[in-house]
């Protein structure tokens, strides 16, 4: 009986300690890089300065969906969401697997594909 109480104990031990750090304390290293701050800071300053009307001002959301628009909450259903231009997506680096830059309301958003759970965001980069 002893062995077989100390045997469950080491599987457990050895099940447990094999465990992956969960997937939140992982994610919790995603962020945009300096340099992919400063390009893309870099790529809407020139493109605002001698585009034709300039960028457009981005339609603000409605208060209750601009609140859970935040680092850690997942992008409220149905929410309008574009691509980056395809000459600024060829100036980054690659994003990490399973995420997605996106923009969404004048902000530049980085999010976990599978759970849209936004682990970081840029703010008046896009704004006139």
């Amino acid at each position: 009986m002893r062995i077989l109480a100390f045997t469950a104990a080491a599987l457990v031990v050895a099940f447990v300690t094999a465990l992956p750090v969960s997937a939140v304390e992982i994610d919790a290293n995603i962020r945009f890089s300096s340099k992919e701050i400063s390009l893309i800071q870099a790529y809407y300053r020139d493109h605002r300065q001698g585009g034709k009307g300039g960028n457009k001002a981005a339609k603000p959301l409605p208060p209750g969906i601009a609140k859970n628009l935040a680092r850690g909450k997942p992008l409220p259903r149905g929410i309008a969401k574009q691509s980056l231009p395809h000459a600024l997506i060829a100036q980054l680096p690659p994003v990490a697997n399973g995420y997605e830059r996106v923009v969404v309301a004048g902000k530049i958003l980085l999010v976990e594909i599978a759970t849209q759970v936004v682990h970081d965001i840029l703010t008046d980069i896009i704004l006139d």
